[in-house]
């Protein structure tokens, strides 16, 4: 089976309503895997960078802007990773590390939380090299959870449960994993992009 709401309708009274939602379901869930290509795991992001991400989701939307609480919500969200209780498989695109949300310095302290966090018990993040040879076709961002996958689209976001399609993620997940680099790999690919984040400029 496979459902869809409307962002509009779904963020009709602001962001942190559905933090909550997100909130409660990263705690009911003790693993997760997720596939994110062009931007940082929401879980993983600073406080800076989340701001500017419910920033531009308030805009384009034209939903009520409550970015502060919503952005206070994201952090909430965050103490899975410090719990000793969950544990997240995650797998970023190196473009992730270069896709500019807010600037040089937010940028900066992103990269410095990953390298903070990347060794993290909790967690085991893999990096896609840009070059990377992939068995898999470019596809979309996507976190599984138990037996179900979410997707957000431009739109709406969509929940996925449908035994068949859920096998075909849990597929695409493997494949992407399999082109990821982890550990110090993964580390090297990190400070590339703080140097490089390190020597922008502002604007």
């Amino acid at each position: 089976m496979t459902s869809s709401v409307p962002w509009q309708e779904r963020l009709s009274a602001g962001t942190e309503a559905v933090q909550d939602e997100v909130i409660r379901w990263y705690q009911e869930m003790p693993e997760g895997q997720a596939y994110v290509p062009t931007m940082m795991w929401g879980t993983l992001q600073t406080e800076a960078y989340a701001t500017v991400i419910l920033g531009q989701v308030v805009d384009f939307l034209g939903v009520p802007d409550d970015v502060p609480a919503g952005v206070a919500k994201r952090m909430q969200r965050q103490q899975v990773l410090y719990d000793g209780e969950h544990h997240y498989d995650v797998v970023l695109g190196e473009q992730a590390l270069y896709t500019n949300i807010g600037g040089p310095e937010v940028m900066r302290e992103q990269m410095d939380r990953i390298l903070r966090d990347i060794g993290l018990p909790s967690l085991t993040l893999g990096i896609i090299p840009a070059t990377a040879p992939v068995d898999m076709l470019p596809v979309h961002a996507f976190n599984l959870h138990g037996d179900e996958v979410h997707v957000e689209l431009v739109s709406s976001g969509l929940n996925v449960t449908e035994p068949a399609e859920l096998g075909l993620y849990r597929e695409a997940f493997s494949r992407l994993s399999d082109a990821a680099l982890y550990g110090a790999a993964a580390e090297d690919l990190l400070q590339k992009a703080r140097s490089f984040w390190g020597g922008a400029r502002r604007g």
